[in-house]
């Protein structure tokens, strides 16, 4: 072949594309696993990096020439037949990732250290206090001995210093005097003790029954509490009923509650006796292209080198990211229509009607890769009339019936919530006698699973729940 230059100018052209495709692959997918709070962010920090982009105003419309790219990628095509680019992602992070940006929130130390500065102490105590509360778990328990305690602050106050057991000790009273109640114990029972003794119950039958015998209490062993303190077991029962009013991790009030935030992505609503998917975008920045900045571009032969470049970078960026947002509207509402399809006895009868559903089931009803369905589902909720679900909530295994129909784990287990929670009191159902009433039902199930649903479900034992 004579040497004209094309075999040179082939693999130049292949490797520009490797490194163009590879960063927006990578975006697109990140977009898709956004949610829509995420997706919030990022937008807006794309309208301050990118002038060619623009916020479009309530009432306004954007032009159709904003998603009109020339040399349009198919992105997702790109994702869904597994496309993996050469490269290293880590080459494109440090431009391209979104980071979330993190809210302060009043933490669990913050309240205790306020409450410490309340108080008149000396400044050997400050430190045992802020030393007690540094080894405070979120769920409220003090995790570190006094002695350990001690031998810290003394390594703060300097050599020489000393610090006694005894004055941990008088710090750690004063903690376990603030609010929450039963903060800084060292175990279970004496957070149930500190909770009592501040509501003015200290040395009632509660408080000794935790005292002296919380193994009996754990175990439900009413007669034995009964025949320990000479009252009935009914007697014994109610003082338990007494102790579950209190709160076993009193540190998980003040833990970190951002993730409860919630704003669906996507809303089904019945329509004329039929549900419609929507998608919640209200809240989402809409994007179009600055016209001003596109009539610069569309001049480009008065730019050179350097500017042309960034101009022909920015305009491509900007018309991508619209199309990309709307790729990403039409995915997650396809999805979520599949969903209402399939789920429709859930939307009409509750959570005991829904059906198996699994990704792959999905990917392949809608012809795409079962990881973008996964992506979908990530960390996205939609409202129902039903309640506000988590788009994971919709997929589930399930279990074969008699008459041919399939039922999902889920709602396997909202059946035996349900029979627990109309069951007799007195005579509870044990595990045998769910699995017999699920299976006159048509479902087809072991004892042993009926155990395990129970135990995910917190339910107790049948004669853990008895009452007398």
């Amino acid at each position: 072949m004579p040497p004209d230059g094309r075999p040179g100018f082939s693999a130049g052209l292949e490797l520009r594309q490797e490194q163009k495709a590879q960063p927006r692959l990578y975006q697109t997918m990140d977009l898709l696993h956004m949610p829509i709070l995420d997706l919030q962010g990022h937008l807006r920090q794309e309208l301050v990096n990118n002038p060619f982009l623009e916020l479009v105003e309530p009432g306004e419309a954007a032009s159709e020439e904003d998603g009109a790219a020339e040399g349009e990628v198919d992105w997702e095509a790109m994702l869904l037949d597994e496309y993996v680019p050469g490269g290293r992602r880590e080459e494109y992070e440090e431009a391209d990732a979104f980071t979330p940006t993190v809210t302060a929130t009043r933490s669990l130390g913050d309240h205790l250290h306020e409450q410490l500065n309340l108080l008149r102490l000396a400044e050997r105590q400050v430190l045992i206090g802020e030393e007690i509360i540094g080894n405070i778990d979120r769920e409220g328990f003090l995790s570190c001995a006094p002695d350990r305690i001690g031998k810290t602050v003394e390594a703060r106050l300097g050599p020489g210093a000393s610090v006694s057991r005894g004055e941990v000790e008088e710090v750690l009273a004063r903690v376990q005097g603030f609010d929450p109640s039963g903060i800084a114990a060292r175990d279970l029972g004496e957070t149930l003790l500190l909770q009592l003794r501040d509501r003015g119950r200290e040395g009632s039958l509660p408080w000794r029954i935790i005292r002296d015998h919380f193994d009996e209490l754990a175990d439900h062993r009413w007669h034995e509490l009964a025949e320990a303190y000479g009252i009935t077991p009914r007697e014994a029962q109610e003082a338990a009923d007494e102790i579950a009013t209190l709160d076993p991790k009193p540190g998980l009030r003040y833990a970190d509650s951002s993730e409860s935030y919630v704003i669906p992505d996507l809303t089904v609503d019945r329509v004329d006796g039929r549900y419609v998917v929507s998608h919640n975008d209200r809240t989402l920045p809409r994007l179009r292209l600055s016209p001003i900045y596109r009539d610069v571009a569309a001049d480009r032969a008065r730019f050179e080198g350097e500017n042309r470049t960034f101009i022909s970078e920015r305009l491509n960026s900007a018309r991508w990211l619209i199309q990309a947002i709307e790729q990403r509207r039409r995915t997650m509402l396809r999805v979520m229509d599949f969903i209402v399809d399939r789920q429709g006895e859930f939307f009409e009868k509750g959570v005991e009607r829904l059906r198996p559903l699994t990704l792959r089931e999905v990917a392949r009803h809608l012809d795409v890769h079962e990881s973008t369905v996964s992506r979908v589902a990530n960390e996205k909720y939609v409202q129902t009339p039903r309640g506000l679900y988590p788009l994971k909530f919709f997929f589930s295994g399930g279990y074969a019936t008699d008459g041919g129909a399939d039922v999902s784990a889920r709602g396997v287990r909202a059946q035996i919530h349900k029979l627990v929670a109309e069951e007799d009191p007195k005579s509870p159902l044990n595990d045998n006698q769910i699995a017999d009433r699920l299976r006159r039902d048509g479902v087809k199930i072991a004892r042993r699973t009926v155990a395990k649903y129970r135990d995910q479900l917190g339910i107790l034992s049948a004669r853990m729940r008895k009452r007398l």
